[in-house]
This record gives C-alpha cells, structure tokens and sequence, in this order.
C-alpha cells in the first residue's frame, strides 16, 4: 500500500477552529476546547500474542504503563456528566519513551465533519448570536446542506449511553495504517472495548442527569478492584473509505477484529498529571502510521493551541 500524503493547513485556520469551539459553548480561556470535564488514571497495558499479526509497534506489542484520561465532550469543567446525547472521550498513551502511541477514541465511531473548513463552518453555524442563542435557521440549513454532518449526532440519539464510563465502548474515528512483523501494511481503526458484556443503559440512567455520576462510579469501581477493557484493531478491506472520518466502514460491526492487548486501569492520578501537557495523535510508535484525513492531520496543532491558550 503506498504511502499517502499528510494534508497539510494554515495555523491561522486551525486557530479559527479552536476559538470556534470555545464560542459555541462559551469561552472560558483557562480550560481545554472540548472534553474539558476529565479524570486521570493509570494502568498497564499487556499486549495479545496475535498483536504483531497487525502491527510491529513495539507500543502495541510490548507490555508498558499506561496514562488514560476519560472525558465527557462539552467545555464545561463543572457541568453534568451523565446527559446521555453527550459524547464521551478515552485518550490514552502506552509504550515507553522511545515507542510511545497517543490513542484518541470517543463513545461514538464517526466524527462531526470531514474537512477543517466543513468542521469550522459547522461551529460558526452554533457560535451564540447577540441574544446569547444560536440561531437555529442557520443550523437547519446548514445541516440541509451538510446531511453528514448529521450522522455523529443520529448515532448518539439512536444509541443510549449507560451511566458508567467502564461499560462504554470507545472509537478510533480515523484509519490508521499499520505495518506489522512481517512488513505487511494495511488500515485498522481502534476499538476500545470494556471487558465482559458491555452494561447497557436502563431506564433510570437514560433520564439520570447527576453532575459527577460517571466520575464518581470510576473512581469506586478503580479503587474497588480495576477496570479492563481490550484494544481492538477492526480490520480494513479493499475500498474502504480512509479521508471521510463522517461514515463508518462499510459493515463495520460484522467486521474481523483482532485483540491487540488489554488496558488494565489500576489507579488514580492528579488531574494536573493530565493537564500539564496533551495526548498528542501525531505520537504513534514505529508500525502505526498518521491516517490520512484532515482532521487527523490537524489534531496535533490545535491540541498544542488549546494547551498554550489555558496556560
């Protein structure tokens, strides 16, 4: 598979983006642009014997510490948790600091737009008017024009979340080339599973809506014992879509998926521990390579925007 190019952007229209997540839920300069309500953890990751069939990272490969932070999606630090048409985030780094992979998933397998500028016209679209309001003309043409833009937010109402980050299953949105032991290349995305059957939403966690519910279960349930969940590499086939990170693989539930190891979380940590710096996409140990969308490509700079804005 040959080598596909890094799309490449002005800082100044990455910037835009960031200031534009910061108006649509109203700037607070001193917190990250999204997913800004987080608790940070430890564990261990301990690989599969079937890893190095998909990829030769030694981060994939070896066991290694692991740093996770899991997040809910708004910029609010104090807001509600538990609101179920809420994404959820689970950023992790495993390997050592010479084979390092950052791991961005989310609790929904596609993301709100394809390009920067589609990404950037979607925010304008919801940024708060002079009432204080979106003007929600502008959102329903916008989505008119824009149907996929639609397709993250219909997954997330047509799938309740259950009350507990331990039971969620996170996305890779991205198409992420591999290399494994024997040279061969191919697409994988990530899924991060929860270990044993996945803790479906019931009624009253659909309609519960406590400010810290999903942090306060996390934290019983990794001081009780530990929480586990495997890394899952969702294998490509021939013409899947790589650059459109708004549509899912076709039959992407029924798809081959190979264990690439299991992430034991074991502890608390500071939230600073997370705060300090950022779990960087472009980070990825030899053996897994950039996917090639722009958003991707964009993550590493704004990500570094954001930080230095909060400081």
């Amino acid at each position: 598979m040959p080598e596909l190019p890094t799309p490449q952007f002005p800082a100044a229209t990455i910037a835009a983006i960031v200031d534009a997540l910061k108006a649509v839920a109203g700037d607070s300069s001193k917190v990250r642009a999204s997913f800004a309500k987080g608790r940070c953890v430890r564990g261990t990751y301990v690989p599969s014997d079937r890893a190095e069939e998909v990829t030769r990272s030694r981060s994939f490969t070896r066991p290694s510490r692991v740093l996770a932070r899991f997040s809910v999606g708004s910029n609010d630090p104090n807001g509600m948790d538990a609101d179920k048409l809420e994404l959820r985030g689970f950023g992790f780094q495993l390997g050592d600091t010479h084979h390092r992979s950052d791991i961005l998933a989310q609790s929904a397998p596609v993301h709100f737009a394809k390009t920067l500028d589609q990404m950037l016209a979607f925010l304008q679209a919801r940024s708060p008017g002079p009432d204080g309001s979106p003007d929600l003309e502008n959102i329903r043409a916008f989505s008119a024009a824009n149907p996929e833009t639609l397709h993250q937010a219909n997954y997330i109402a047509t799938h309740p979340l259950p009350r507990n980050l331990a039971g969620t299953t996170y996305w890779g949105v991205h198409s992420y080339p591999v290399t494994n032991s024997a040279g061969e290349t191919r697409f994988i995305k990530f899924k991060i599973a929860p270990v044993g059957t996945e803790i479906a939403p019931t009624k009253s966690d659909v309609t519960a809506n406590f400010a810290n519910v999903l942090y306060d279960d996390l934290e019983h349930r990794v001081t009780s014992g530990d929480v586990r969940f495997s890394v899952m590499a969702v294998l490509d086939r021939p013409g899947d879509p790589t650059t459109d990170v708004t549509i899912r693989w076709p039959d992407e539930d029924n798809r081959e998926e190979v264990r690439l190891g299991t992430i034991v979380i074991t502890g608390l940590e500071p939230d600073e521990t997370c705060d300090v710096s950022v779990f960087d996409p472009a980070n990825l140990a030899d053996g897994v390579a950039h996917p090639p969308d722009e958003i991707f490509a964009a993550r590493s700079a704004a990500y570094a925007i954001s930080l230095a804005k909060r400081r």
